[in-house]
């Protein structure tokens, strides 16, 4: 216990130390925690569909046809009628052949590359990638190598350096804690150039770019030209779970080999039913897709004009740069004095000396809310010069 204790005094030296916050409310624009109001601006609820009616009365309804639990993994009891019903939705959704749905997009990253990978395999992945990513490359013993972030001179350089017998490339569509856009159209092209398979992990851009939603490769215009495309049902499709599309073979070949859905007791009925829904709005209305966007890029600029350091984004997902971890918590909870709710990243979640406010916008904000936080921004923002007075 005495190592625990000195682990935990060392993280909370370096400012690095987490808490966790209670939020009393649904994923709102405006949300109650410990009894007070504040406005959210670090959601992935990014089309505002965690408090919709109609998700909620489709999570109703599937209670009450098949009750609250799965009984079992997908393998022994718990597949319904209802998950295959999701499966074919995002296999439509992605222009892929089939699909399969995995309990998170964690699950859904770790389960496909350690299946599919192994010791004679080297995968190539953006310096950025989500951990999930990484941690599926290390638990599948391949070699993994990591190219600069959205570099396709260091890719194209480690590529003929180590490239081997059985080769992937895998990056986020969009990255998480920065907001861009992998190059897509240029990964392919080298993949296609050097015979290597692709994976995309399109958690951030599903529901959000794309013809209909659905994600990076139709915001390129790459259809089925992504070998293995992953995504996650928790962000703007407003449920749980992750999911993979492909080819029938890579598919079958996961339901028999990817130990995190093989040893998963399946995602609830009720989680299903959800996704379903959300994914019928998503592909509907094309209005939310724009005023969300629409609205991220004004309160960038604005941001921008106020003198924050904000890195390229054509996102929802608008980080403001302040460097140190413990300045960045500072700001944070500043603001949350004032009723602002955005939450610090720091390391290990960015690298170090990279910390920063991770602001993520919902189509349900309003103009009024975002220029009563930009005016509370400006203000801390001076105090603790971050920008000038």
């Amino acid at each position: 216990m005495n190592y625990i204790t000195e682990k935990l005094r060392k993280i909370k030296e370096k400012g690095l130390y987490r808490e966790l916050r209670y939020i009393e409310t649904s994923q709102s624009p405006r949300v109650k925690i410990e009894g007070k109001d504040f406005i959210l601006l670090g959601s992935n609820n990014y089309l505002g569909l965690c408090d919709d009616f109609r998700l909620k009365k489709a999570a109703i309804n599937a209670i009450n046809l098949y009750g609250v639990g799965s009984g079992g993994s997908r393998l022994t009891t718990g597949s319904f009628d209802i998950h295959k019903a999701l499966e074919e939705k995002i296999a439509f959704f992605k222009g892929a052949e089939a699909s399969l749905i995995f309990n998170t997009g964690y699950m859904a990253n770790v389960g496909i590359i350690t299946a599919l990978c192994n010791k004679s395999w080297v995968i190539f992945g953006d310096r950025l990638n989500h951990a999930s990513i990484i941690d599926g490359c290390r638990l599948s013993g391949s070699k993994l190598i990591r190219y600069k972030h959205c570099d396709m001179n260091d890719l194209l350089n480690k590529i003929n350096k180590y490239k081997g017998s059985n080769n992937l490339i895998v990056t986020d569509g969009v990255f998480s804690m920065d907001g861009d856009i992998a190059p897509l159209p240029d990964i392919v092209k080298i993949a296609k150039e050097h015979s290597i398979m692709t994976m995309v992990d399109d958690a951030h851009a599903t529901g959000v770019l794309g013809k209909n939603g659905s994600g990076t490769s139709s915001y390129f215009q790459l259809h089925n030209k992504i070998d293995i495309m992953v995504g996650t049902l928790s962000k703007a499709v407003a449920s749980e779970g992750g999911y993979v599309a492909g080819k029938k073979d890579l598919i079958n070949y996961l339901k028999n080999c990817a130990r995190s859905f093989i040893y998963s007791t399946a995602l609830s009925p009720s989680t299903i039913a959800v996704s379903i829904k959300a994914l019928e709005i998503i592909e509907k209305d094309e209005g939310r897709r724009v005023n969300l966007l629409k609205m991220s890029s004004w309160f960038q600029n604005e941001l921008k004009t106020a003198g924050f350091d904000v890195m390229k984004t054509e996102t929802p997902i608008i980080p403001i740069m302040i460097g140190e971890a413990d300045k960045a918590v500072e700001f944070s909870k500043s603001l949350l004095n004032e009723g602002i709710y955005i939450p610090a990243i720091r390391p290990p979640s960015v690298p170090k000396g990279t910390s920063r406010l991770r602001l993520s916008l919902m189509a349900t904000h309003t103009k009024q809310d975002l220029e009563e936080v930009l005016i509370k921004m400006k203000f801390i923002g001076k105090k603790l010069n971050i920008i000038g007075g």
